[in-house]
């Protein structure tokens, strides 16, 4: 029940129930990955049990299509909505002109792709997230397996010209092996303690062979719904250049503390 959350998890709520008050009957979502973004998919089933609207899904990952499927959340694929009225997804890092790190998952991919043809998305987060300045979240790169020490090292060489404070290069594993994402390729954690300019960084990160996109996601988000343990949502519009505050209240009859499985 709400009463046994932490209160990161109660932040993560709120902030999931508040993001999809954005949903209107008949919306084609793009539904992000992470432990955010399931909080998410749970609270938009729960509205669609309870108001009986109706939404198509497009997930970002096979967890999250699987997710939405024992939820009864309708999805297709991208391919065939060709277009979506608006992606909500979580974030590992975000400034204050909403620039994100996003790929601690590994799905940044799918996630970059399905955010940017949306009209509209939407980051669900928390307060621990917002950063002055990018970079202490390390930077995901997704690369091609074939030759990925030579794209790892021209891209350590690249970083030595970039307005960055680290310059360390990491291959992320999955136990004893690299780390596979849902379209076969490995993922490189670059250490960069602080990122000058993002824009820059990720299209010469993108230049390089063998890298197929950044977790930069720069001039995507429209609105961050932050998310706090007492229960307060913060509700920042950077189009609109406004910020507004509000209480979700804790129901112990809500159904999306059940079958919590991630």
């Amino acid at each position: 029940m709400a009463a046994d959350l932490s209160p990161i998890d109660k932040a993560k709520f709120v902030a999931a129930k508040r993001a999809v008050e954005f949903v209107e009957d008949g919306m084609k979502l793009g539904l992000g990955t992470g432990s955010t973004a399931a909080w998410m998919v749970r609270c938009l089933a729960e509205r669609m049990r309870e108001e009986g609207i109706r939404v198509t899904g497009v997930p970002t990952s096979s967890r999250t299509a699987e997710l939405a499927r024992q939820l009864g959340i309708p999805i297709t694929t991208l391919d065939e909505a060709k277009w979506l009225d608006l992606t909500i997804d979580g974030a590992d890092e975000f400034d204050g002109q909403l620039a994100l790190i996003k790929g601690g998952g590994g799905a940044l991919l799918q996630e970059k792709i399905v955010a940017t043809a949306s009209d509209q998305m939407i980051v669900i987060t928390d307060p621990a997230k917002e950063v002055v300045q990018l970079g202490t979240f390390p930077l995901p790169i997704e690369v091609i397996p074939f030759g990925w020490q030579t794209t790892k090292a021209l891209v350590e060489e690249t970083l030595v010209s970039m307005d960055v404070l680290g310059r360390t290069a990491t291959l992320r594993m999955n136990g004893d092996r690299a780390f596979i994402t849902d379209e076969g390729n490995y993922i490189v954690d670059l250490h960069l303690q602080r990122i000058g300019n993002p824009r820059q960084l990720s299209l010469v990160i993108n230049q390089i062979p063998g890298v197929v996109e950044n977790g930069l996601f720069i001039d995507i988000c429209d609105i961050v719904v932050i998310g706090h343990g007492n229960g307060r949502v913060e509700v920042r519009d950077i189009n609109k250049g406004t910020s507004e505050e509000e209480t979700i209240e804790f129901a112990d009859t809500d159904n999306i503390f059940a079958d919590l499985g991630d």
